[in-house]
């Protein structure tokens, strides 16, 4: 399709706001015959009509805010204009009002994929040798070990396509029997048995900590296989020997593992967004959502999160629950984390950073309903808890933090072999245990960092293509990725953050 010379773009014919597909000038007359007062930013908000202080602002059929004063028509809306409206009640939601039939699902033209079968859970994108610490005391060690690992042993085993150290900053000087201290517990826990670390159990630990092995592992994986305290070694060389020689067995079995075609019913997928934008809702966000409903038509499982970044469309979620109990779960774990919220003395909308509000988002509303596009239009199946493990086939909600840096650990723990992540301003985020796909939200930002962002969902706002084109190439390079044939470029660099885990537990 041809580019147009679309200016604006306006969701709902209710909505009394547009966005700004370029910079607009003063003075631009857009597409509904209103002349713009100011010069409106990229993606930043345009009032179409005159609201009077107090009136509804409204973007997406949805009531972002309430006027602060009057705003004549032809406005720049930004963050500063608007107050924030009540938090939707979590307390009897409808539910089962929104469910699509498989058949109302677009159907994929690829149904296998290549990856490594295991015995139990879903399937690896990766064979990886992952080495888990039960405390930050044995980071540095491991770190070091693993360097040597990859250059004296790693070469030797060409099916082995890694060996990643997960540190974590856990285990010791916390509160290791409070009542919130099983969230990191089952994080770490689900860690070690992560889907692509093939059933091979590598866990080193210090010998003092209070994260101790039985708190992580079944009695009958405490092994001298499986687990490496330090303190039981006497000196540096030693202590490096046996990781090495430890890491050595484990390599040895990896590299038994080939790949195999696979339906895509054994693949599990991540959806995330980061450094979002207003147009993070209108191109990158929806085509992601497509490439959901492809997946789970095919027989996939996809995973979104970010409680805060959904909070504010809980209404919607709920009506895509398919039975009460689906409901009531997602409504226990949006009221747990207001309560969260609350106790830290701060209330959903601490979420937007300065990043978003220049990408023309004014409050947390508006985020999150471009966030909840990502997650397509398939009933919700399963609701989790942070890093809880998914028990069924399709789409599932994980109750997440929004920090982009801890909600993808949570998914990691939860078992996704991949992620794909959408940005809006750009970041360089990324998985050492899993690849991460990066989409942002508009064509200047695919420009701007040409070798950094996987693909552009751009078009979409400039009328170069649809939701379905761009998210019909997300579903290929998910597929392409998880069967290792082509690798993201957040991987080409080893752009990999660390794994902070989510500890709302004290620190003592």
């Amino acid at each position: 399709m041809a580019e147009t010379t679309r200016l604006t773009i306006q969701i709902k014919d209710i909505d009394n706001v547009a966005v700004a597909v370029h910079d607009l000038p003063a003075g631009t007359v857009i597409e509904c015959g209103v002349t713009t007062l100011a010069d409106i930013p990229q993606a930043h908000k345009i009032a179409l009509t005159d609201i009077p202080a107090g009136g509804e602002i409204i973007r997406y059929g949805v009531v972002l805010g309430y006027a602060k004063a009057d705003i004549p028509a032809g406005s720049w809306i930004n963050e500063h204009m608007l107050n924030l409206p009540e938090s939707p009640s979590v307390e009897n939601l409808p539910y089962g009002t929104n469910i699509l039939q498989p058949e109302d699902l677009p159907m994929p033209q690829r149904t296998t994929w290549m990856g490594y079968r295991n015995e139990t859970g879903p399937a690896a994108t990766r064979n990886l040798l992952g080495i888990v610490t039960t405390v930050q005391c044995a980071a540095g060690v491991l770190k070091v070990a693993v360097e040597r690992i990859k250059k004296e042993l790693l070469p030797k085993y060409p099916n082995v396509d890694g060996v990643v150290a997960v540190t974590h900053p856990y285990g010791c000087g916390v509160a290791i029997n409070a009542p919130l201290a099983y969230l990191p517990i089952r994080a770490i826990t689900n860690v070690i048995r992560h889907p692509n670390f093939g059933g091979e159990i590598m866990v080193v630990g210090l010998g003092c900590e209070k994260l101790t092995y039985d708190r992580v592992l079944p009695p009958e994986d405490i092994t001298p296989e499986n687990v490496l305290t330090l303190q039981d070694w006497p000196g540096h060389d030693a202590m490096m020997q046996a990781i090495l020689d430890m890491a050595e067995k484990k390599l040895q079995k990896l590299n038994l593992r080939q790949r195999e075609e696979l339906p895509l019913s054994e693949l599990l997928v991540g959806m995330q967004c980061g450094g979002s934008d207003a147009f993070s809702g209108i191109t990158a966000n929806p085509s992601a959502g497509y490439a959901a409903d492809l997946l789970v038509r095919g027989g996939g499982t996809v995973m979104f999160s970010e409680v805060t970044e959904v909070r504010d469309g809980v209404q919607m979620l709920a009506a895509r629950c398919p039975d009460a109990h689906t409901r009531d779960r997602l409504a226990q774990e949006m009221k747990w984390y207001d309560d969260y919220l609350a106790a830290g003395g701060v209330d959903r909308d601490a979420n937007p950073t300065p990043g978003n509000k220049k990408g023309g988002l004014a409050n947390i509303v508006e985020k999150a309903m471009g966030s909840i596009a990502k997650s397509g239009t398939s009933p919700i199946v399963e609701v989790l808890s942070p890093a809880e493990k998914p028990t069924k086939h399709g789409l599932i909600y994980a109750a997440t933090p929004a920090s982009d840096i801890v909600c993808g650990p949570c998914q990691v723990a939860s078992g996704i072999g991949l992620q794909v992540f959408m940005t809006g301003r750009g970041t360089p985020y990324g998985l050492d245990i899993a690849p991460v796909i990066k989409v942002c939200s508009r064509n200047e930002m695919k420009e701007h960092w040409f070798d950094m962002i996987d693909i552009s969902a751009g078009a979409v706002a400039t009328g170069e293509a649809t939701i379905a084109e761009v998210g019909t190439e997300i579903f290929n390079m998910i597929l392409d990725v998880a069967s290792g044939i082509r690798e993201p470029y957040s991987d080409q660099y080893g752009f990999h953050n660390d794994m902070c885990i989510f500890n709302p537990a004290p620190i003592t």
